[in-house]
């Protein structure tokens, strides 16, 4: 018997090492010592072996007690414990996925090929986990016998669903409505052209900042993560802390804007609405904010303004922003000289077929991929195999609002900051017909990034610190791209990390940093009350002469689908 049980672990091990074999051979330069491969196959079969034995031992138990717990969430349920033949598929899954994963790590070579190969073995690992396959998966099996099959029946209907909008469903869209219970701060778009719409926000206080505040947003995404719901909306925070707040809503681009570049968004949408608050507002400086790609748009639009002599800036705001790309974690995998250049034979000026649009849903697959189990085979399993419709969650409809870009524009940003990392060089780069040098921006910076982001890894976030050369303040929030941002300080929830030295090392900066608990929005807030003037009396009505109201916030262009 244990001959035989061996003889299972050894094949075991033999299969696992020849596909780890074939996935690391497709990258030129990297090889596996021999003698990891032997350590690694041997505690392979001694831990399946001791597998095999504990599964034969709760196959023969008479007490009736029910198998450990797996210790994965994604077995968390009591069906994947009660079975030993389950326990088993998913214990062997996992000890199966370390194994791999062990590998990958152990290979010997350059360090981008190596993360690739990590990359592409977990999303192997996430794929094929038994949780996302009805035949292995006990709770779906045993929810399609309570429910006569209902939940199959119903699993299927999500699947038509999803396949004809295109993408899986997080949550139930049909509860959200934009306008209508999320983007509800009160407020009218007071300027647009095609590529923005300027919505000024009905204040809150009879006393407001005599300097304005603008927020760029993202154009890879709406602008509505900053006004989601009252209680966690920093729109209408900012709007109760007394500044009169202005916020750019990128149109949905169609193809009528399939040819527009990153000078044409500089000149036409950043700089533009810097002139229009300007003008609304009677005030020369204004404070701005920048939210991820929206940071990086508002810092080259203010070095171009100051290779033109203005400064209009009483201060920057950046939040989860790169303006350094040298360490743009995860990300980096998809970038090399080969994926840019298909990209602009595909999508750019010079295309065959003309300059073509980035599809929003393509861009939105590819950042729910960065965390497959949490965005991707969670939903796979609860809406197919358990036909359960996803709970209602205002975070998530908007994750699935997605946006197009327009092909030049998104060549450009790919190749000058995430392949070649010019931006940050003073003079390297010519934007609007400027050289350009983010060190020319005089206006004080706040720095904010999220220790857990994923997209913006914090200290890529950091090294902005050592780019731009006034006076400025970094601040590190818990948790990742969004959910660190979107922390309202009424909530109380998670901390923050503050300190008034910055070294030129994120490791040592966070060393003599001081947590704080909750928000980092009442540190902000006291950041910028001096940057913003003195207290004079609100505004009685939106816009002025020149630039009449349009229609209620939110807008047309952020109800516009991609």
């Amino acid at each position: 018997m244990m001959e035989a049980l061996g003889a299972h672990a050894q094949a075991q091990a033999d299969a696992f090492g020849h596909a780890v074999g074939d996935i690391w051979r497709s990258f030129s330069g990297l090889t596996l010592p021999q003698a990891t491969v032997s350590e690694l196959q041997g505690e392979y079969l001694k831990q399946a072996t001791a597998l095999w034995n504990g599964t034969v031992e709760a196959l023969g138990a008479t007490d009736g007690q029910a198998h450990k717990p797996v210790g994965d969430r994604r077995f968390a349920a009591k069906d994947w414990g009660a079975h030993p033949g389950a326990a088993y598929t998913a214990q062997m899954y996992l000890l199966n996925a370390r194994t791999l994963l062990q590998m990958a790590e152990s290979l010997q070579g350059d360090e981008k090929s190596k993360a690739r190969v990590r990359f592409a073995v977990q999303q192997w690992v996430d794929a094929m986990s038994p949780s996302n396959f009805l035949a292995l998966n006990p709770e779906a099996q045993r929810k399609a016998l309570e429910t006569r099959g209902e939940s199959i029946a119903q699993g299927i209907q999500h699947l038509v669903h999803d396949l004809q909008q295109g993408h899986v469903s997080q949550t139930d869209e049909s509860v959200f409505e934009v306008g209508r219970n999320v983007a509800t701060t009160e407020g009218t778009v007071v300027y647009e052209n095609e590529y923005f719409q300027l919505i000024e926000y009905k204040p809150l206080t009879a006393k407001v900042h005599q300097r304005p505040m603008l927020f760029v947003p993202p154009c890879i995404n709406k602008f509505y993560i900053l006004d989601l719901q009252p209680e966690n909306s920093l729109i209408r925070y900012t709007v109760q802390q007394g500044h009169r707040t202005f916020v750019v809503s990128w149109r949905n681009p169609d193809e009528s804007m399939a040819d527009r570049t990153w000078d044409d968004y500089i000149e036409h949408a950043a700089i533009q609405a810097i002139r229009v608050v300007q003008e609304i507002s009677g005030q020369p400086t204004i404070d701005t904010l920048g939210f991820c790609v929206g940071g990086t748009i508002l810092s080259t639009a203010l070095a171009v303004l100051a290779a033109r002599g203005e400064q209009p800036a009483a201060s920057v705001t950046l939040l989860t922003t790169f303006v350094d790309f040298s360490d743009t974690g995860i990300l980096d995998v998809f970038v090399d000289e080969a994926s840019v250049q298909l990209r602009e034979m595909t999508l750019g000026e010079k295309a065959p077929g003309g300059p073509a649009l980035l599809k929003g849903q393509e861009l939105a697959t590819t950042f729910s991929f960065l965390r497959p189990n949490d965005l991707v085979w969670n939903y796979v399993v609860g809406n197919y195999l358990k036909g359960e419709t996803p709970p209602p969650f205002d975070l998530l409809y908007w994750n699935g609002d997605s946006t197009n870009l327009p092909g030049p524009f998104y060549c450009w940003y790919l190749r000058h900051t995430y392949l070649q990392d010019e931006l940050k060089i003073p003079g390297k780069l010519t934007v609007c017909g400027e050289k350009i040098d983010l060190g020319k921006i005089e206006a004080p910076v706040f720095l904010y990034a999220s220790r857990e982001d994923h997209i913006v890894p914090w200290k890529g976030a950091y090294a902005s610190t050592r780019v731009f050369k006034g006076k400025k303040r970094f601040v590190l929030g818990a948790s990742g791209h969004i959910a660190g941002v979107i922390n309202p300080p009424a909530a109380n929830k998670r901390s923050h990390w503050v300190s008034d030295k910055l070294p030129a090392s994120a490791d040592d900066w966070f060393a003599g940093a001081k947590e704080q608990p909750g928000s980092w929005w009442t540190d902000w807030s006291r950041w910028l009350g001096p940057h913003a003037g003195p207290m004079v009396a609100a505004p009685k009505t939106p816009g002025n002469r020149k630039h009449k109201p349009i229609e209620p916030a939110p807008g047309r262009y952020v109800k516009a689908k991609a």
